[in-house]
């Protein structure tokens, strides 16, 4: 039933997106290219905002799906790989198609000893506040209402970015389990949008060195 309630998700966001979604406007490939450049000028700084989160979401997704794909049959990295460009289109497929995990197996690679450091947390956690607090401080929320209305673009990533704060948690029961920490609070706080992930990953415990052991890696 959960592989099937994720595809069913998965199917439901992709016929959203390009049947009932507002259409493109004839400026959405400029409007991303400015965005992916940094030539913000003019650009509400709420889809600035919301653009430059797209780009985080991949890494927190990855500082926990690269660590679970060591017991999958299926390729993490290639799922977090393609979330930077797409989001949620590539983490429910994921999420579908992987089997709980709760175990570590092998030694922890340079990716993963990276990403498992409470330091990506931080460093994660400044950035995402620095943009939260340009967007809230200077976004045009009419402007931005108005472009979510009329924009395919705009109004799937608000959805996208909705979606990565409601599926993220499906994660975190094995992520903590391989750690051997049992703390059902701070589980709650992962279902808080955006920065409940982000707490998540400045707190937990790196996986013990003593239950690493010999196996493939990812």
């Amino acid at each position: 039933m959960r592989k099937i309630g994720f595809g069913l998700v998965w199917l439901g966001f992709i016929a959203y997106a390009f049947l009932f979604a507002p259409p493109n406007q004839p400026d959405t490939f400029e409007l991303i290219k400015n965005l992916a450049t940094g030539q913000w000028q003019g650009i509400n700084p709420l889809v600035v905002g919301l653009f430059n989160i797209m780009g985080i979401w991949p890494v927190i997704y990855s500082a926990v799906m690269l660590i679970d794909g060591r017991g999958q049959k299926i390729p993490a990295w290639l799922f977090a790989a393609v979330s930077f460009a797409v989001g949620a289109f590539a983490i429910l497929p994921y999420l579908a198609l992987r089997e709980p995990n709760t175990q570590f197996s092998g030694e922890k690679n340079t990716p993963i000893k990276l990403l498992d450091s409470r330091w990506i947390g931080v460093v994660l956690t400044t950035g995402t506040a620095i943009l939260v607090g340009y967007s809230l401080g200077r976004g045009d929320w009419g402007d931005f209402v108005q472009q979510w209305q009329t924009s395919r673009f705009i109004h799937v990533m608000s959805w996208d970015f909705v979606l990565l704060c409601l599926l993220f948690p499906t994660l975190v029961g094995d992520d903590m389990a391989r750690r051997g920490w049992k703390n059902p609070w701070l589980w709650l706080v992962t279902f808080i949008p955006l920065f409940g992930p982000l707490i998540y990953l400045c707190v937990r415990p790196p996986i013990p060195e003593s239950t690493v052991q010999t196996g493939k890696s990812i």
